[in-house]
């Protein structure tokens, strides 16, 4: 069963992104808030996680995941930015934008497109998850959490709670944050194309 934190938007209580982050560690899947809608989380390196995020969202093999990072500087360790991208980036974070970008060697190959080499990155501006990434140190594994069939994705911490229980090992609840997914960029061949039109204002980057 999936344990329940009841997480102030605001002000979230250190001793809950505490003990999230120690489970987070110990390779748990966690459902959280971020400034764009709930998604699923886990540490880079937790190899099963990854397989369980694929299966609760039946994500096929090449499904781009994205490093959720703390800020610009954690970005730079995971993805190549070239200077034409640099400012573009830098001044749409942290916001409810993705970049896909060419990944640096620090990224796993299992978490790269296959062919393309690329990674989705993002800095959001939630205080939620700005908290669990400067308590963890390290970027979390994200896929927006959108069940197989639905047409948005889901936003009650409890009904999270209620449908994965058995498939996830925390969910935070900090209220509704929206159903509209981060605005994608792929930035990978070092001219912006809009993938996918979301929370984040497409124009700057048209």
């Amino acid at each position: 069963m999936a344990r329940y934190f009841d997480v102030h938007p605001e002000n979230p209580q250190p001793r809950a992104i505490s003990q999230i982050v120690e489970m987070l560690r110990n390779d748990a899947v966690i459902a959280y808030p971020t400034d764009s809608c709930y998604a699923l989380g886990a540490r880079m390196d937790n190899h099963s996680g990854t397989d369980r995020i694929r299966e609760i969202r039946h994500l096929r093999s090449d499904h781009h995941f994205t490093l959720v990072c703390a800020d610009f500087a954690q970005l730079g360790h995971f993805v190549h930015v070239t200077n034409s991208a640099f400012r573009a980036v830098k001044a749409a974070t942290p916001g409810q934008y993705t970049f896909i970008l060419p990944a640096t060697k620090e990224v796993p190959r299992r978490l790269a497109h296959a062919k393309k080499k690329t990674v989705g990155v993002r800095i959001p501006s939630h205080p939620v998850v700005r908290a669990l990434l400067q308590e963890l140190g390290e970027p979390i594994l994200s896929s927006t959490l959108l069940l197989p069939g639905a047409e948005e994705p889901m936003t009650d911490g409890w009904q999270i709670k209620e449908e994965l229980d058995h498939q996830l090992d925390a969910v935070i609840d900090s209220g509704d944050c929206g159903t509209e997914p981060t605005t994608v960029v792929d930035y990978s061949s070092g001219a912006p194309e809009i993938v996918r039109i979301g929370a984040g204002d497409p124009s700057r980057f048209e």
